[in-house]
């Protein structure tokens, strides 16, 4: 594994915290994942975050106010920081993961079908 492997916790998926989410809020959420230290900050501009994740300011904005309503990130410019699941408003109580149906997909093609969906 390289040293600065990230991962992302199961429970995003298994408590729905990103049911209803828009595919922005889903990559920045995603990106900020893959940038924090181990305490979960990170800072990026908004100009390099839009150049990064193809996003807009206002879509940049939006994305954030949903991930910071949700209770998934924390944000006093120029601080991100990725919040612990156990903190997200509304979480429901951990069920069991719905089964698995289908094939195996790679995350960088979720994303990119999560983009796609998002553009149109």
């Amino acid at each position: 594994m390289p040293r600065q492997f990230s991962w992302i916790d199961q429970r995003l998926v298994r408590d729905r915290h990103i049911q209803g989410r828009s595919s922005h809020a889903l990559a920045l959420y995603l990106f900020l994942c893959t940038v924090a230290d181990a305490q979960g900050l990170s800072y990026y501009s908004d100009t390099r975050l839009g150049e990064f994740l193809g996003l807009s300011g206002a879509d940049l904005r939006a994305a954030r106010s949903e991930l910071r309503t949700a209770g998934l990130i924390a944000w006093q410019s120029p601080f991100y920081q990725v919040l612990s699941l156990e903190r997200a408003a509304g979480s429901p109580p951990t069920a069991a993961p719905p089964p698995r149906i289908g094939e195996v997909r790679s995350a960088a093609e979720l994303l990119r079908t999560i983009m796609q969906e998002g553009l149109q």
